[in-house]
């Protein structure tokens, strides 16, 4: 046999046991195992109840925090999709108001216009009318100023030969076929 097994089995022999020879107490040794049993044994019965409570509602308020996550991100998917459907209906009715108003400018443009030629062709008319009756009364007063004219040529050419009521009777006359 080996001298320091020996040696070993002698001292462990001499002195008590194996446990003694570590420095194991057997009797430190038991109470502290059942100290720990029943330290285990309160901590089941009384903290980790309490602990284990207190990491199911943490995980519960997770979870629910989660939940309402999602459901607001739903929620602004949804009032996206509603903004954008606006926003699209408020394009499509400005678009219908721009085409609108294009088209009432342009029948207020035509109106006016219609109205502008109507008081231009009114006035035209009024302004032949005013020329024709400057031209008649310029015919009576060129006429009549004819008339004086033969008659003074007349009566220079004819002295002593007839009267006044002949001669404008005959200038009258004559001016009547050249009218003609």
């Amino acid at each position: 046999m080996n001298p320091i097994y020996f040696l070993a089995a002698e001292h462990a022999e001499s002195s008590g046991g194996i446990f003694e020879s570590l420095g194991i107490d057997g009797q430190m040794l038991l109470f502290q195992a059942i100290a720990f049993i029943i330290l285990v044994a309160l901590l089941g019965r009384y903290v980790f109840p309490v602990l284990l409570k207190a990491v199911d509602e943490r995980q519960a308020k997770i979870e629910e925090g989660t939940k309402a996550a999602e459901q607001a991100e739903k929620k602004a998917e949804e009032a996206q999709a509603k903004i954008e459907a606006t926003m699209k209906q408020a394009r499509s009715e400005a678009t219908d108001i721009v085409a609108t108003a294009k088209d009432e400018a342009t029948q207020m443009v035509e109106k006016a216009e219609k109205q502008a030629r109507t008081r231009s062709e009114r006035i035209v008319a009024e302004a032949h009318e005013d020329i024709q009756k400057d031209v008649l009364a310029a015919r009576k007063v060129l006429e009549k100023d004819t008339v004086e004219l033969v008659k003074k040529a007349a009566g220079l050419a004819t002295m002593h030969v007839a009267d006044d009521k002949l001669d404008t009777a005959l200038i009258k006359k004559s001016v009547q076929e050249v009218k003609r």
